[in-house]
């Protein structure tokens, strides 16, 4: 009995003491955890990868590969310029109608369209963006004179200049200015096919071909995209990115 008393005098000692301790302040060295606060909002600490992140996004929901895909190549080399029309189609006409070994193709079709890791570099006076959209596709071509489907693997960069406007209404955007193919950017390859004299003689001329072509098709169906892709941008990334150009703030890193 006496050891049961003891016992139940010392825990109520032990309950009293907790209970003073409790309303002591923690001492500054105490290493107990702390309770987490919920973070305030704060500006990108990354603006460029926020800004080319984005853009990517963007560009892929936006429907790039699909509209990659479904170039009209075909068209382009057909007698007379197919579905192309215009000027354009009216000189491609006569120019492929002359080299008979682009008659006899059966299809030519992209596959493998990719977007490749988007570029960012701020002009020297830090008032505007241009903006590297790296494309990859892989050209698979169907004609009966080489006896075998060929595969030319592309490249292509179109830039994408940005700058910043105000509206009637004082509110600041992110707006497309130029945007081209960057010269000398298209590079074209053979993937697969007996490197014959015909496959050759193929392939030069069709790299002729759209090399002259081939840029201004694809920049007229990407830099539309891209257009619309700013208008959707988050708010608060255009501001603090426009923030930064109307200073001349350096905030893209120099490779």
């Amino acid at each position: 009995m006496f050891q049961i008393g003891g016992l139940v005098v010392f825990c109520g000692l032990l309950a009293q003491a907790t209970a003073q301790l409790a309303g002591l302040p923690v001492p500054l060295d105490q290493t107990l955890p702390l309770a987490v606060t919920p973070a305030l909002p704060s500006n990108p600490t990354d603006l460029a990868g926020s800004l080319t992140g984005a853009l990517s996004n963007g560009l892929l929901s936006g429907g790039l590969l699909s509209t990659l895909e479904n170039l009209p190549l075909l068209d382009i080399l057909k007698t007379g310029g197919g579905t192309s029309g215009g000027l354009l189609g009216g000189l491609l006409g006569k120019l492929t109608s002359s080299i008979p070994i682009l008659n006899n193709i059966l299809y030519i079709k992209v596959t493998n369209p990719q977007l490749l890791e988007l570029g960012l570099v701020q002009s020297p006076d830090g008032h505007r963006l241009y903006v590297t959209i790296p494309l990859g596709m892989i050209l698979k071509v169907n004609t009966p004179l080489v006896g075998s489907l060929l595969e030319l693997d592309v490249k292509l960069n179109i830039t994408a200049d940005l700058t910043f406007v105000k509206d009637r209404q004082g509110r600041l955007h992110l707006v497309l200015g130029d945007c081209t193919h960057s010269p000398g950017s298209l590079r074209i390859s053979l993937l697969n096919g007996v490197a014959s004299l015909p496959v050759q003689d193929l392939v030069d001329t069709l790299t002729g071909i759209l090399n002259k072509v081939l840029p201004e098709l694809v920049q007229g169906k990407v830099c539309p995209l891209v257009n619309g892709v700013l208008k959707h941008l988050d708010v608060t990334l255009v501001h603090d990115i426009v923030d930064k150009l109307i200073h001349g703030l350096e905030f893209v890193l120099k490779i």
